[in-house]
């Protein structure tokens, strides 16, 4: 779980600042001749107000002291932070280098020992020099649900979360019917070659394909849309990568399929080649057109 959050993290960090900018530009006072630390402590404790699960805020010095105490959401505080350093803190050094607003990256919080995030933004004067560095903390749990909120934690959600569920368990047992078909198709030769049927194995390789593409669609299906599952290596050649795997087994069972009717029509009914052809054209222009598709999905990622 913990994993998961922090890859969720990383992908919505972007909105994540963006939202607590937001916040600090709308009620934090800046670039005034006069900024006094009541001022931008009260500004932060009227954020903290806004955001229900906010752990706490404090004000920094140019130095990197703290100058406050910690306030907490039920109207105490905690001065025995007062005077601490934490110029060795992100939200410090990164504020002060980039003298924007800023997020960290999770880390263990002091007050609850849950995994945390501080949004920090420099305050400065009249005259471009920083004179405060304002910080928020907030809990990764929280930060999520304002940046990325999951699909599964809505009720939409988890209606299509289930319904996904349904589908992709459906779909398993088609896979597995088609599966336990093709297998006996195969076993029911038996092991004298003299007895293998030609249609028979044909038919047992056609009934696999097609139990191995349905069974990659709910692989996938089950892993995105159930479990919510994102790897290191998701990009968004993903589900291209997974509709090419799956027509390109289609293509294969209908070529099998077409090369097995053309022996059998050769054989027996040779006025019934052409629709033999006719499935040999539709199989070639599918091939062209998972060509074209491979083609320009290509582009639009290199773009």
């Amino acid at each position: 779980m913990l994993t998961r959050d922090i890859q969720h993290y990383g992908e919505s960090r972007t909105q994540a600042r963006a939202y607590f900018c937001y916040l600090f530009s709308k009620n934090l006072p800046n670039n005034l001749p006069e900024i006094s630390e009541k001022a931008v402590t009260d500004r932060l404790r009227k954020i903290m107000g806004d955001l229900p699960e906010c752990e706490g805020v404090y004000v920094l010095n140019a130095k990197g002291e703290q100058i406050t105490p910690t306030y907490l959401p039920d109207g105490s505080n905690t001065d025995t932070c007062i005077g601490q350093r934490r110029s060795n803190r992100a939200y410090y050094y990164r504020a002060m280098k980039e003298k924007r607003c800023t997020i960290t990256d999770p880390y263990p919080s002091l007050i609850t020992q849950e995994l945390t995030i501080t949004a920090s933004k420099p305050i400065f004067n009249s005259a471009g020099e920083i004179q405060y560095v304002a910080c928020l903390d907030m809990p990764l749990t929280a930060v999520l649900k304002i940046a990325h909120p999951m699909a599964m934690k809505s009720i939409s959600g988890r209606v299509f979360r289930y319904g996904y569920a349904a589908f992709t368990l459906v779909l398993a047992m088609v896979a597995l019917l088609l599966f336990l078909k093709g297998t006996a198709y195969f076993f029911e030769q038996g092991f004298n070659i003299q007895n293998i049927e030609i249609k028979s194995i044909f038919n047992a390789t056609i009934l696999l394909t097609l139990s191995l593409a349905i069974f990659d669609l709910v692989k996938t299906l089950f892993e995105e849309e159930v479990l919510g599952k994102h790897t290191e290596n998701h990009s968004a050649s993903d589900p291209h990568k997974t509709m090419v795997r799956f027509l390109g087994s289609i293509i294969i069972a209908l070529s099998i399929e077409a090369l097995m009717l053309v022996f059998k029509f050769a054989m027996t009914e040779p006025d019934k080649l052409i629709m033999a052809i006719y499935i040999i054209g539709g199989v070639s222009l599918l091939m062209i057109s998972l060509a074209i598709y491979i083609k320009l999905t290509g582009k639009s990622i290199e773009e």
